[in-house]
């Protein structure tokens, strides 16, 4: 159905202040006519390159995009000025077909007829709506006034509950009014879009808190002379928390056991499988159960409650005797604690026998390993994100596993120990990346002070 939209009245712009008059015999030859587009094969439809509305950060022409099926029938008005005084460019669409291949990013407004037949299934119930809903799935980032019948105002209502930034009656429409209702949806979409923003950060924000309580418990150490520290940084700007997990617990023969893990992939799915295997961990060993026989069981669990097959995860684990001289080490693809002791350099702890990641090989096996540590240490424990950052000019290299332990041996010389070494060293990777970091870190510190 036709648009039957007005042509520009010669007083309306003038009196918002926006032009100059258009005299009624049509625009004069200094006059800066809209700009009108049409389906891609028109010469007319070739602009400049389009800037997406989202992401304006300096003044841009705005674009509008009218949908109808008969545009010779009802020309646009012309004489659509923004609040900058520059002319609003015109594309049309005969079709939502058409509809969907001029919209592009540099579209900031939809002017929508009502009227026009939505694309359904014979059979289907009436639903006077449904083209404004197809439009709207279509271009849920830009703005949409619908075009109703004079006096149809309930209707109209309905289109900006649904989703439609305002409504406009086509008899009613001139070019200071069409000019305004433009500005205003677009600022109005932008502040939707904006406070949507806002709602999905809280949302995040209470998403996190909720996968923070299950990823980074409280430590069950009481009675034991052990100290406990622990630090967790996310990778990537805003991201959720990721897969790494640890925990660590005394149970009642006086034996501290403490691992720490990674959850290969980021995001809810991987964070929540990653509470799942902290937990049963929890719960297995506080059952008994240690070293290979504990692992194989966190295998089983792993592969019942992953998506795919494709899902593995990195563990290690130690249990530290209740005299803390010595401990049992398990490593399932991961890397091995680092140690440090006094009047020695810190190192690596042995990881030769090194068993497959959880999840990789039916049937695995996991060797613990026997580890002397003395009077006086400290263990830390660690994921790979604090090892795989960038390093170097051009930031080709990473960090590894050597250059880890050199930052460490310095910071230790420095006099730091517990939260403010874990806390100097997620910091410096972190400076040695260049910025955030890709990889979600996790680092446990347990010492033993005489």
């Amino acid at each position: 159905m036709p648009v039957p939209v007005p042509r520009q009245r010669a007083i309306p712009a003038v009196e918002c202040g926006q032009a100059q008059a258009v005299p009624s015999g049509g625009p004069s030859k200094d006059a800066a006519p809209p700009r009108r587009e049409t389906a891609p094969g028109d010469e007319t439809a070739r602009d400049e390159a389009p800037v997406p509305a989202e992401h304006d950060t300096a003044p841009t022409t705005l674009t509008l995009l009218l949908i109808e099926d008969d545009p010779t029938a009802a020309p646009v008005v012309p004489g659509l000025f923004d609040s900058d005084g520059k002319p609003i460019r015109i594309r049309t669409a005969r079709n939502l077909t058409e509809a969907e291949r001029l919209l592009t990013d540099d579209v900031h407004c939809i002017l929508l007829d009502l009227a026009l037949p939505a694309p359904g299934k014979a059979g289907e119930p009436d639903d006077e709506l449904a083209v404004l809903r197809h439009v709207l799935r279509l271009a849920p980032r830009h703005a949409v006034l619908a075009l109703t019948a004079s006096g149809d105002a309930e209707r109209g209502a309905e289109a900006v509950r649904v989703g439609a930034q305002d409504y406009l009656f086509r008899d009613e429409l001139d070019g200071r009014l069409l000019s305004r209702a433009i500005r205003y949806a677009v600022e109005r979409k932008r502040s939707d879009t904006a406070e949507r923003r806002l709602a999905e950060g809280k949302l995040r924000a209470q998403e996190n808190a909720r996968l923070e309580r299950g990823l980074l418990p409280t430590p069950l150490l009481e009675g034991s002379p052990l100290r406990f520290a622990a630090r967790y940084r996310p990778g990537r700007s805003r991201a959720l928390l990721g897969g790494d997990f640890y925990d660590t617990v005394r149970t009642p023969d006086g034996t501290v056991h403490a691992m720490i893990g990674d959850v290969c992939g980021h995001g809810p799915d991987e964070a929540a499988l990653g509470v799942e295997l902290r937990i049963a961990w929890r719960a297995l060993t506080l059952a008994g159960l240690c070293g290979d026989e504990l692992l194989g069981t966190l295998q089983q669990v792993l592969e019942h409650e992953r998506d795919n097959d494709e899902i593995f995860a990195t563990l290690c684990t130690v249990d530290i005797s209740p005299d803390g001289r010595r401990a049992g080490l398990c490593l399932a693809g991961h890397p091995a604690p680092l140690i440090a002791r006094p009047n020695r350099p810190a190192r690596l702890l042995p990881y030769d026998n090194n068993g497959p990641a959880l999840g990789l090989l039916p049937g695995a096996r996991w060797p613990r390993t026997q580890v002397e540590l003395g009077a006086e240490w400290s263990l830390m424990l660690y994921t790979d994100g604090l090892i795989e950052g960038r390093v170097g000019a051009g930031r080709k290299e990473r960090l590894g596993e050597d250059g880890m332990v050199e930052m460490i041996r310095r910071q230790l010389s420095e006099g730091l120990s517990g939260e403010a070494l874990l806390r100097a060293a997620v910091n410096e990777v972190r400076e040695l990346n260049g910025g955030e970091l890709t990889d979600d870190v996790a680092v446990v510190l347990l010492d033993r002070v005489p």
